[in-house]
């Protein structure tokens, strides 16, 4: 199992300087990914917990970070695909896989915010018939020569877009997904699921179940799980002293999960804007040396 860290994007820590230290040291230590999550805005009337309050642009920081590494894998979890053009992601994506040297994974989701669907003016209908459009649309102009496609939403007239990506046939493209229907798109269409921050890690394996049993080749299929991480009273997976956390990770490796990343972001005196930087970074990093690969 790989083991990452969530990238400092949302809250306090979400700077320049510790984005570098972050990185640096995490490939150091031998971490394996770094991730991050995509927030666009937080409507005056949403009651939303503080990471979601300030964050990053989720491809921005991977860029930043790929200046500064040279081994670490680089991962957006996710991208909410119904608020951006598949061609212009398209060529976000492979622009990153080329400025990393092929080392970008690329989630995507269908969203859930209100606020965002009306900002973004997308439509919430047939979210699942989308996700299925939005990523042969990518597929086609990472692989085909030329590239063309005539669907129900998009729409892709002959055309090249390059440079192509480093990785054969593109980034990896991972799904995330609660439901049943949207786990099973997940392992027929993608190189697997994610799961979001509120999944019961305790029932994880059924989940797991359901995306193998609708893959092509269930032994090649990723399951990337966001943890998160409160060191301290132990209440739940991933919680407690360092050694009860080190022993989650093993567990879930052995549900079947291939990706772990710590996700220091939910942390409430982490990913909150309201802490001190210096108290912030001080707790993160604390925590990152202590759950080093």
């Amino acid at each position: 199992m790989k083991i990452g860290l969530g990238a400092p994007v949302s809250g306090a820590w979400a700077t320049p300087d510790t984005l570098t230290n972050v990185a640096v040291r995490a490939e150091e230590l031998g971490y394996d990914e770094l991730w991050t999550f995509q927030r666009l805005l937080v409507g005056t009337e949403d009651h939303l917990d503080p990471v979601y309050q300030s964050v990053l642009d989720p491809l921005l920081p991977l860029s930043f970070a790929a200046a500064r590494t040279t081994r670490i894998r680089l991962g957006v979890a996710l991208v909410n695909l119904p608020f951006i053009s598949p061609v212009h992601l398209a060529k976000q994506a492979a622009t990153l896989d080329v400025l990393s040297g092929g080392r970008f994974d690329l989630g995507l989701g269908t969203g859930w915010s209100r606020t965002e669907f009306t900002a973004t003016g997308a439509d919430k209908a047939r979210r699942g018939h989308r996700a299925e459009e939005f990523v042969k649309v990518l597929h086609t102009l990472w692989h085909d020569d030329p590239a063309s496609f005539e669907g129900e939403f998009y729409t892709i007239p002959p055309s090249r877009m390059r440079p192509r990506p480093v990785q054969p046939g593109g980034p990896p493209i991972l799904l995330g997904g609660v439901v049943k229907p949207a786990l099973q798109r997940a392992g027929r269409v993608a190189a697997g699921w994610m799961s979001r921050s509120a999944t019961d890690l305790d029932h994880i394996a059924d989940d797991i179940a359901v995306v193998k049993n609708a893959a092509p080749d269930p032994d090649r299929t990723r399951i990337v799980v966001r943890g998160v991480v409160r060191p301290g009273p132990r209440d739940g997976r991933l919680t407690g002293t360092y050694d009860e956390i080190r022993a989650d990770a093993d567990w879930l490796g052995e549900q079947g999960v291939t990706d772990l990343y710590y996700d220091l972001n939910w942390h409430d005196r982490i990913g909150n804007p309201d802490v001190p930087l210096e108290e912030a970074t001080e707790q993160a990093m604390t925590i990152i040396e202590a759950l080093r690969p």
